[in-house]
């Protein structure tokens, strides 16, 4: 961190009279942003979220163009908040407001790129089945969590206590700037795959019905990193709010199908294929006036595309950014990717992916 950045922060914990508070900064992920626990001593420690503005670079709003926000780059396109401190205080509060838990705001500067953050503790729900916890309670409780965010319309722009941020939908350009990942990078991670320009053609011919469904269904709150990682259990908590929730700053308006195969079909842990079943079983309780054949339908394939997408990212990260932790997840990714592919409405994209990467590959 830059000496300028350093100053900036100590200036923000200043003017919140935590100037000389222990810090005990936190692992990294994949983002810019970084987090740091505040202990004080005889009170609730805190989070510091610090998040550079413009660092993932910039957003535009629900009247953009497509040209517009392919000019504007990547975050625009695939509307990511682009590391906003206001996209994730106005979700925060979006979701608190209805009795789910997400950290509570102590303090933010949007300018600056800072927020301070209740912290909701260590519980995450990986770390809680790696200690023993029942697995099975807790995905319950995550789907019982989502089925009940998902029965409330969202407004269209989140607005609470002076930070607004629109809620935009996961349309048709960031559904393929997502899948178009997978054949931009796959190749750079694996010279022997190859795709010329009529197989670029195909592949957004192949999914491009799909972004059309998943753009006409785009009707809840989606998360948009829904899973273990980002999934903390709260016991002295009661009914949906045991599960706090971290890491929403991208959410969309998006198919009710999105948040729930990112939690079944995780990117980075095994999420036995039972215990799938069992909580689709669940969900489907929970929300009886779903058509559940025309939705595992989207399920199936809105997870091939979001897998896709991923092996896209894990390759970007491995082959751009020297960040060779993520090829541990590619089997995984594969696996999911080949399984949805299995539904008979995605023939003509299994085919194409089993012509055009080696088995070796896949496996």
């Amino acid at each position: 961190m830059s000496s300028e950045r350093e100053a900036q922060k100590l200036a923000f914990l200043a003017a919140a009279g935590l100037a000389d508070t222990e810090r005990r900064p936190l692992p990294g992920d994949a983002s810019t942003r970084s987090y740091e626990r505040l202990i004080r001593p005889g009170k609730p420690s805190l989070m510091l979220m610090n998040s550079p503005p413009a660092a993932e670079g910039v957003t535009l709003g629900a009247d953009a163009s497509e040209t517009e926000r392919t000019d504007a780059g990547y975050a625009a396109m695939a509307r990511l908040c682009a590391s906003r401190v206001d996209a994730f205080v106005a979700a925060a509060r979006f979701l608190t407001s209805l009795g789910l838990s997400a950290p509570e705001i102590v303090a933010f500067d949007v300018a600056a790129g800072f927020a301070l953050l209740e912290d909701l503790g260590d519980g995450l729900f990986v770390r809680r089945i790696e200690a023993g916890d029942d697995e099975a309670a807790l995905y319950q409780g995550a789907v019982e969590a989502l089925a009940f965010l998902q029965e409330i319309r969202p407004p269209a722009v989140l607005d609470a206590g002076g930070a607004a941020w629109p809620l935009l939908t996961y349309d048709d350009l960031a559904l393929k700037t997502g899948a178009d990942l997978f054949i931009q990078w796959l190749p750079k991670l694996e010279p022997r795959v190859t795709f010329d320009a009529a197989a670029h053609a195909e592949w957004d011919d192949l999914w491009r019905p799909v972004r059309q469904r998943a753009e006409a269904g785009a009707s809840v709150f989606a998360h948009r990193d829904y899973h273990a990682e980002n999934l903390l259990w709260l016991p002295e908590r009661t009914g949906v709010a045991r599960v706090g929730m971290i890491d929403f700053q991208d959410c969309v308006l998006a198919h009710p199908s999105w948040d729930l195969h990112s939690l079944l079909q995780d990117a980075r842990r095994d999420v036995p294929p039972a215990l799938e079943a069992a909580m689709l079983d669940h969900y489907f309780s929970l929300r009886p006036g779903i058509d559940r054949e025309a939705f595992m339908a989207d399920y199936a394939a809105l997870a091939a595309l979001n897998e896709a997408r991923i092996i896209g990212i894990f390759s970007r990260l491995i082959s751009r950014d020297g960040k060779p932790r993520y090829r541990a997840f590619l089997p995984r990714m594969w696996r999911h990717l080949m399984t949805s592919l299995a539904h008979p409405d995605l023939a003509d994209v299994r085919a194409f992916v089993t012509a055009r990467v080696p088995e070796d590959i896949r496996s």
